[in-house]
């Protein structure tokens, strides 16, 4: 599959397992193929729906961020990521952070 970027990473996580910062396409189906399938609701549905579209273009890669980030929300998994993204391109002791 090509990767697909998605423009700010959904980060999820929770207090008994390591976090993982979800940075494309591939890798949020990935994860949402590896949920239990005895806890795949209607919101899980959407999420997967929403990125499997997106990888067939009749949605863009945001709509399906969006998606994904919404149900790692609701569910209870989202976190605040650790790293804020930096404007590439200038010298590292001029970077300056994005908020």
């Amino acid at each position: 599959m090509e990767k697909m970027p998605f423009f700010a990473p959904v980060c999820i996580g929770s207090a008994n397992q390591s976090g993982v910062d979800i940075e494309d396409l591939e890798q949020a189906l990935l994860f949402l193929r590896g949920w239990p399938a005895d806890r795949r609701g209607p919101v899980y549905q959407a999420a997967y729906n929403a990125c499997t579209a997106a990888r067939e273009g009749y949605l863009t890669v945001e709509e399906a961020r969006k998606s994904l980030s919404g149900f790692a929300r609701i569910t209870g998994i989202l976190r605040k990521c650790d790293a804020r993204p930096t404007i590439v391109g200038e010298p590292e002791g001029k970077r300056r952070h994005l908020s």
